[in-house]
């Protein structure tokens, strides 16, 4: 641990934070003295104040004043941030992904597709969700996978807290592969993945209509049933595309479906297109730095592609980052790369304000929850997170994590064999053979 980080656990640790326990109930504090990165896009300020109270912040930023009867924690030489929020990732749906057995995330032989309901399969308890909260991420959108469909099923928004209560919201939202991934699951081309889609939808409308004829149908009755939402734009629609045209057909089924709440995801190509999405209104999920063709619908793939949408106008997180020990606790890491990128020539970076909130206020905002989740602003759920340096330097870590004001353990299976093994004492190795 570094001389810093010590200095900072330490002052984080005093008489006043003895006040904040890990508890099961939120606590009122304040954190003073701190570089403070509210989320919504702006730059860090420093010597700033954040003030929490009953589970939601209070304010935040510079010239704040601290009510009567809430501790105070000095944050001199730490930075505050709202908690990471990770769009779309499998968080909490497997533990080991080789043991099918502890692996949720595809359903390859289920007869459901759309029906699948992946709020149904989080474990609280899983060292990945641990891991990650010890990372500074306390919410996230997570999915299963396509498997025997286009349709992967409903996505649910979870937090990383350690109380057993995970799931945010249930049935979040639709996700559908269309593109090279629906092509190969809807019979081997992108007409059949687009027929598959549209004879869904149809299916669903007729159900939603009192139409419904299972003889003929292609969907079951749970999968259309479960569409029917998507089709009144009550349940936003995330589609998975990664090609110029593939974008191109998804932006145009706004004219034939005007109720869908639509979501891009992937959009290696989406530079190429930035304009045209910024008119849709339609925001992205992308991987952060694609930079060399997978595939062939990701020829054009770029590390500048996230820098040029946002300058065209695009509201973009970063995502993609599945989960498990590099999954979401990566996402300031890569934010703080693409800052990096501003400054190498002839690439299109962000700033260091558009990095942070990528990873907290728009993924948030994308989910529904703008304004609750991944900002420090007055009414906010008090999601804070206390770094002990820049928290988009590899070399940071957080010292500190609350959860709708209640303080998390930053414990995990990693941590404890760390410590461990820290003192190479062979007393604490597993017992070896007698020879």
């Amino acid at each position: 641990m570094s001389a810093l980080r010590k200095a900072i656990r330490i002052a984080l640790t005093g008489t006043a934070a003895a006040a904040l326990a890990v508890s099961a109930s939120a606590q009122d504090f304040a954190i003073t003295g701190a570089t403070v990165a509210t989320g919504d896009g702006s730059q860090p300020v420093e010597n700033a104040t954040v003030v929490v109270r009953g589970g939601k912040i209070v304010a935040a930023g510079a010239g704040v004043s601290v009510p009567a009867g809430v501790a105070v924690l000095d944050g001199t030489g730490s930075w505050v941030t709202p908690g990471i929020f990770m769009p779309l990732t499998d968080l909490g749906l497997y533990d080991v992904g080789a043991v099918s057995n502890s692996n949720d995330i595809r359903a390859g032989d289920s007869p459901f597709s759309a029906a699948l309901d992946a709020s149904t399969a989080v474990n609280y308890a899983s060292q990945h969700v641990a891991v990650s909260r010890v990372g500074g991420v306390t919410r996230a959108s997570i999915t299963t996978a396509p498997a025997g469909s286009i349709f992967a099923g409903q996505g649910a928004v979870i937090d990383t807290g350690s109380d057993p209560q995970p799931v945010v919201k249930a049935r979040a939202f639709q996700m559908v592969a269309l593109g090279e991934r629906g092509a190969r699951l809807a019979g081997g081309s992108r007409v059949a993945a687009f027929a598959e889609f549209a004879n869904a939808l149809r299916e669903a409308r007729d159900y939603a209509n009192g139409r419904w004829d299972a003889e003929s149908a292609h969907l079951t009755r749970s999968d259309a049933a479960a569409l029917g939402p998507v089709l009144s734009g009550a349940q936003p629609l995330y589609i998975y595309v990664e090609r110029a045209s593939d974008i191109r057909a998804v932006i145009g089924l706004q004219s034939t479906y005007p109720n869908l709440d639509l979501v891009l995801v992937g959009v290696s190509e989406g530079w190429l297109v930035a304009n045209e999405i910024a008119a849709s209104g339609i925001p992205v999920i992308a991987d952060p730095l694609d930079n060399l063709p997978s595939s062939f619908e990701q020829l054009a793939a770029t590390q500048s592609n996230v820098g040029r949408m946002v300058d065209a106008g695009v509201k973009v997180a970063i995502g993609g980052l599945s989960g498990g020990i590099t999954g979401p606790r990566t996402a300031p890491q890569f934010a703080g790369n693409l800052v990096a990128l501003s400054s190498v020539p002839g690439a299109t970076g962000l700033s260091w304000g558009e990095a942070l909130a990528s990873i907290t206020s728009i993924p948030a905002a994308i989910s529904g929850y703008a304004g609750r989740y991944g900002v420090l602003a007055p009414g906010a759920a008090g999601d804070v997170v206390v770094w002990d340096g820049d928290p988009l330097e590899v070399s940071s870590a957080p010292v500190r994590v609350f959860i709708d004001g209640v303080e998390q353990p930053l414990s995990n299976h990693q941590t404890r064999l760390r410590e461990r093994y820290r003192d190479l004492d062979e007393s604490d190795l597993p017992k070896a053979y007698d020879w």
